[in-house]
């Protein structure tokens, strides 16, 4: 059984990523289930997607209770810090560190936390990268979250060939060589 957690900010393929571990589980034979929960999505607020994955026992719920996270996908720094409570003991938190301000800062009512990665590294065991420069070396920035999905593939019991045959189902084949070039660059970090 795997409890996935994927956090980020509206606009940063959050979706997208939790799609292609889905497709990625059913073409195996696996039980999953997949649960969002949109915030102010489409102006940049927060982004939670479950996504649970058993080979063994029926799933019977979409949601991951806090404290039962075997991987938290941190699409940004501060979703990595709010994420904290999933992650069970254990757990891994794979970070994109990407600091993308809320509303509340760019108006100047708070500030962002300066910390956010320390609190973080302190709390649990960590793998942090900057996905969007990657993905901008493939060929486009947008590829980040398929970066991230290279990095989460080595946590998981599936082969690059399966991850890549998920991405082709998810993926317009206008943006699949990117994506896979983003796959693969993630998946040797």
């Amino acid at each position: 059984m795997y409890n996935i957690v994927i956090v980020g900010v509206g606009g940063q393929g959050t979706l997208l990523a939790s799609k292609i571990i889905g497709q990625l589980a059913m073409n195996n034979g696996y039980d999953v289930r997949v649960s969002e929960v949109h915030g102010m999505s489409q102006r940049g607020g927060s982004v939670v997607t479950y996504v649970r994955i058993s080979n063994d026992e029926p799933l019977y719920s979409s949601i991951v209770e806090q404290g039962q996270a075997d991987i938290v996908l941190a699409f940004e720094n501060l979703e990595a810090l709010r994420a904290l409570p999933y992650m069970k003991d254990g757990g891994t938190m794979i970070i994109n560190t990407q600091e993308i301000l809320p509303m509340p800062v760019i108006t100047g009512s708070v500030k962002y936390p300066a910390d956010c990665l320390e609190r973080v590294r302190e709390a649990v065991t960590t793998v942090e990268l900057d996905a969007v420069d990657i993905a901008h070396e493939c060929g486009t920035y947008k590829a980040a979250n398929v970066v991230l999905m290279g990095v989460v593939a080595k946590k998981l019991p599936f082969s690059v060939e399966e991850w890549h045959k998920a991405i082709e189902q998810c993926v317009k084949p206008k943006f699949l060589e990117i994506n896979l070039k983003a796959f693969d660059r993630g998946y040797q970090y």
